[in-house]
């Protein structure tokens, strides 16, 4: 029997009103996985595809590839968000911008070398956020890599001014503690400023701009109509009450900070992956965020990655990135609750109920780096329906409606890259009638669903997705 996740008490009786991104790094993470490199007959049976071969199930049209642009070629493909017709890719040397006017042949409109690692991104009205996790000689885009010893290297977010989306400039760069490995999104109420909560974690006593310990965010407070004074506001500490979050030598990664963070303003709501815990945080008070309820799973979870809440906000999917990306966790040797998706019910108080496990159930090779990663709701009403990514695994689309009982129901996946390598699907997230997804190597997806589970979301238009920022879906009855 699986054991169910530890759970924390709540830290506030504050009622709640209503997450991108890994580090990429080679299999030997310090975990040990089972069955990780071995050529056993039964793994070996399950790679079944050729390199480069693709499977889908027959509800998934595979509708084009968009090769990344030359600039990006050699570095990894990231995270996405989506502004009308144009999708905004992430790069770990920038980002890039296609038009999506016609999904079944986009166009590569825009290319901005602009290097410093991660690249997770975000856009709202004519400002483009970028995540920047390596250390650099200084933040602007001719920056140079540097040793994080050095007291003068910068890391943080930087701020474009996209208006004219085929030239974007370069407004503001602010440091932050520990760098920026994912950033969230959110808008004031009355659209005058933008709250950019900052994620970051793995603190060192020899990085002078990353001293642990390292238990807080740091959120960036972003004028709009002045975002080159964008600046550092607040370094809310998470974990004050609990010694510092999870410790080491529970079955998790000790906390060190958060990894990322979903927030769903039209809730006054987030949800944080730190690592070792999954957290709730009431933001009615952006700059203010208060952890109302904690949860720890020291049996199943190494690193709590990502979240996603349903579009009632009665549910949360957290996904734990087993192995930090780099590992084949999808081989019959790893157990389906390890580098998974753990499903919990939420209450309107803040309280957070286990249900159940959710891994695809497509057997990999031990070439493949596969785990939980990067996905968003398709928004249909009554139902609880995710696209997600599996690094090489693919997609899978899977209904949660029923929190316990959560099912696979299309996917899309190539076969393992040859020389074996990191790669696969990012990201895959979907937007006005058609799955996107950001591919390591191959650059990006575009694909469409065709199921009746999923058609009613077709009628969902949106002006804006950042996938952490969750959206509260206007159309087909929502």
């Amino acid at each position: 029997m699986t054991k169910r996740p530890q759970r924390r008490g709540r830290r506030t009786g504050l009622a709640l009103l209503g997450a991108a991104a890994l580090t990429l790094t080679s299999a030997s993470t310090g975990l040990a996985l089972p069955g990780q490199g071995e050529a056993t007959a039964e793994n070996a049976a399950a790679a079944t595809l050729e390199p480069g071969e693709i499977s889908k199930s027959d509800n998934i049209t595979y509708l084009a590839n968009l090769p990344k642009p030359a600039v990006f070629e050699g570095e990894f493909g990231s995270d996405m968000a989506f502004q009308d017709d144009l999708a905004f890719v992430g790069n770990y040397n920038g980002f890039w911008v296609v038009d999506i006017a016609d999904p079944a042949d986009p166009e590569i409109i825009t290319e901005v070398y602009c290097p410093g690692g991660q690249g997770d991104i975000s856009v709202e009205g004519d400002l483009l956020f970028l995540a920047v996790d390596y250390a650099r000689t200084d933040n602007t885009c001719e920056s140079e890599s540097s040793s994080t010893a050095n007291p003068d290297a910068w890391e943080g977010v930087r701020v474009f001014d996209i208006s004219d989306v085929r030239n974007p400039q370069y407004v503001a760069g602010v440091r932050t503690d520990c760098g920026s490995h994912t950033q969230t999104l959110v808008p004031s109420k009355n659209k005058k400023n933008i709250y950019v909560y900052v994620s970051s974690y793995s603190p060192s006593a020899s990085n002078p701009n990353c001293q642990p310990p390292h238990d807080s965010i740091s959120i960036i407070d972003v004028p709009v109509a002045d975002p080159g004074a964008a600046a550092v506001v607040a370094k809310p500490n998470l974990f004050a009450e609990d010694g510092g979050g999870n410790p080491e030598g529970t079955g998790s990664r000790q906390t060190t900070g958060c990894h990322d963070i979903t927030a769903y303003p039209n809730r006054n709501i987030a949800a944080g992956a730190c690592m070792g815990d999954g957290i709730i945080l009431d933001i009615k008070d952006p700059v203010n965020p208060k952890v109302v309820e904690r949860v720890r799973d020291t049996e199943n979870f190494a690193f709590w990655h990502s979240a996603t809440f349903n579009q009632d906000a009665t549910k949360v999917v957290f996904t734990d990135e087993l192995g930090g990306g780099g590992a084949a966790t999808c081989v019959d040797s790893v157990p389906d609750t390890k580098g998974a998706n753990a499903i919990y019910d939420l209450d309107r108080r803040g309280n957070l109920s286990f249900q159940s496990y959710y891994k695809i159930p497509r057997t990999q090779s031990t070439t493949e780096n596969c785990v939980a990663h990067n996905g968003s709701l398709i928004p249909v009403k009554g139902s609880d329906i995710m696209v997600q990514a599996w690094y090489q695994g693919g997609l899978s689309v899977h209904d949660f409606t029923d929190s316990a009982n959560p099912e696979e129901f299309a996917h899309f996946e190539r076969g393992p890259l040859e020389p074996a390598a990191l790669g696969g699907a990012w990201s895959s997230y979907y937007y006005n009638g058609h799955i996107y997804s950001s591919d390591i190597t191959e650059g990006l997806d575009v694909l469409r669903i065709d199921d009746p589970r999923t058609d009613p979301a077709a009628k969902v238009r949106m002006n804006t997705l950042n996938p952490q920022t969750q959206p509260r879906y206007v159309g087909n009855g929502n």
